[in-house]
């Protein structure tokens, strides 16, 4: 199947994966990767107007990659995640999710 969106990891991400250990990271891996060819809110949530979520579940642990789209390019989709966290608590942190607002804000103020 051919994936619906291509997706981009910023350094802070790869910082975040390499320090898990093999099985989480290759885990996290195949999630992105099944969630660019199904639609599933257990693998790719939707927190507000512009912030997403890749989401894993490894060892009872629970592992969240924020994201954005990037849909300037009619050619191609771009899902860029800025970074990831362990989460601890039932509610996504905000400033987390502030973090990626402004991510982005930069990401596309840099584009023009």
């Amino acid at each position: 199947m051919n994936p619906k969106f291509k997706v981009e990891l910023l350094e802070e991400v790869n910082y975040f994966l390499d320090k898990l250990n093999e099985k989480a990271r290759e885990k996290i891996i195949y999630n992105i990767r099944k969630s660019q060819v199904i639609n599933d809110n257990e693998l790719f949530k939707k927190l507000n107007k512009n912030v997403w979520e890749f989401r894993t579940l490894h060892s009872k642990i629970k592992y969240r990659l924020f994201a954005f789209w990037d849909k300037t390019d009619k050619k191609e989709t771009v899902v860029i995640s800025t970074h990831g966290i362990e989460k601890k608590t039932q509610k996504t942190p905000k400033k987390e999710i502030e973090k990626t607002e402004r991510i982005m804000k930069e990401y596309f103020e840099s584009k023009k």
